[in-house]
């Protein structure tokens, strides 16, 4: 009894009545039916489900495929299989060809980026490397060609299998793109929808060599790397603090407010206010220091413009210029014998004695004829 039992569950799952593929996985892209020695009974019933498309192979040659829908295996339905079996008056007996289930959905959430960073010239940074990911959905649109370009004879092919040379050709297109489009960096995400569009057009024509159509294409990120992000951090921070002498005095009236509150904190509120206080003073120093460095040294040979205090009536007057000397001599309060004083000179002397102011009064006098004078001296202006 049990040796008839085993004899006829195999001659039950040599013949298949029903060919069909019920997909439980979310990332199935092609199963092959498996069954006895590949025989498929004549008047066998082909079940193809929505999302799903029927290849028929035989000894390696793609012989038919079928869309969903219900089908009776015979040469009717299968005129190129039978062309290719010599079928000429119909057939019987059992034939043999390797069926492959081939999903048609759409696969979404797939995901791209750049394994190492790419190098890209912006206008405002130089040679920068940029990393960038995103996610892409794609289907099988041509069955046939995916079959025989891409999966062979593997008897179930997942989408794991090819999303690597899926990424590395999206990776490639977007290297191209930013590197055509020349948009800096920091408009790179104001581009985001542009740049995928123009990527997506890229991709249909390779992805369609492998009977795949990319459905959607986004780029959701580009990023620099941590050290470039660190540095235009603490730019951004610069360029939100403005001022820093406001902000340091904001700092330190912060602080003025905080050890009020807590009289425990007067020394350290002290060593605070030192400290703003320097840093302050060294934000003076530099900006003066980078003023002075902006400002060019005078052109050998170049007359330089006359600046001389001048003692009136016992106190300083000025800096006055050449005008300015010229309108106190017309008016009589200038002389030879009024003092004067300039940057430069550790005390006063008489205007006569300067040869700067040499062509503000007339001929010299006499020698001997004496300078007169006895003014005292005038401390120079603090």
């Amino acid at each position: 009894m049990s040796g008839s039992m085993s004899i006829w569950d195999r001659l039950k799952h040599e013949f298949i009545d029903i060919i069909e593929f019920l997909d439980d996985t979310s990332n199935t892209l092609v199963y092959r039916f498996d069954r006895y020695r590949n025989e498929i009974k004549n008047g066998a019933r082909l079940i193809v489900r929505e999302g799903q498309a029927a290849c028929f192979v035989r000894e390696g040659q793609l012989a038919d495929v079928k869309t969903p829908g219900t089908y009776t295996l015979d040469t009717k339905n299968l005129p190129l299989l039978g062309t290719l079996l010599g079928w000429k008056y119909g057939f019987e007996s059992p034939f043999k060809a390797e069926v492959y289930f081939v999903s048609t959905r759409t696969f979404t959430d797939l995901k791209w980026g750049t394994a190492n960073p790419i190098m890209m010239r912006d206008p405002e940074f130089g040679p920068v490397r940029v990393r960038a990911f995103g996610t892409y959905a794609m289907r099988v649109s041509d069955p046939g060609v995916f079959l025989k370009k891409i999966v062979g004879t593997d008897g179930r092919f997942t989408t794991e299998e090819i999303t690597t040379q899926l990424r590395n050709l999206i990776v490639s297109r977007f290297a191209d793109i930013v590197a055509q489009s020349k948009v800096p960096v920091l408009d790179l995400a104001g581009n985001y929808d542009k740049l995928s569009g123009f990527m997506g057009g890229k991709m249909k024509a390779e992805f369609g060599e492998f009977g795949i159509e990319v459905l959607q294409l986004l780029i959701e990120n580009v990023s620099l790397p941590p050290e470039v992000e660190a540095a235009l951090d603490k730019r951004t921070s610069m360029g939100v603090i403005g001022n820093l002498n406001a902000f340091t005095q904001f700092q330190t009236a912060e602080a003025i407010r905080d050890a009020a509150k807590n009289p425990g904190t007067a020394g350290s509120f002290i060593g605070l206010g030192l400290g703003q206080a320097m840093a302050g003073g060294m934000v003076g120093a530099m900006g003066n220091a980078q003023q002075a460095t902006m400002a060019p040294p005078p052109v050998p040979g170049t007359p330089q413009a006359i600046s001389f205090f001048v003692a009136l009536n016992g106190q300083p007057s000025g800096p006055m210029d050449a005008a300015g000397l010229a309108a106190q001599v017309s008016g009589g309060a200038l002389s030879r014998e009024t003092l004067v004083w300039r940057a430069g000179m550790s005390t006063w002397a008489m205007a006569g004695s300067m040869t700067e102011l040499a062509g503000l009064f007339g001929p010299p006098p006499v020698p001997g004829a004496g300078l007169g004078g006895g003014v005292p001296p005038v401390p120079p202006a603090q």
